[in-house]
């Protein structure tokens, strides 16, 4: 089980990976490097945004 406590948990967590995995691998084969960057930086900004990391400080 790779580390997870119960077959549950494992589940628990495939479920919600499954969802936002795709959100951060885009179809690189199909297109240029410039095209992949600025599609990777909206993606990343859209994932703050919904995470509220954004408003984090970052200082401890």
């Amino acid at each position: 089980m790779k580390g997870f406590r119960s077959p549950g948990a494992a589940q628990r967590f495939l479920s919600v990976f499954s969802g936002v995995s795709p959100h951060f691998r885009p179809r690189r084969q199909l297109m240029p490097a410039h095209h992949y960057r600025a599609e990777m930086t909206v993606r990343f900004a859209i994932w703050e945004q919904i995470t509220g990391v954004a408003g984090l400080s970052t200082t401890a």
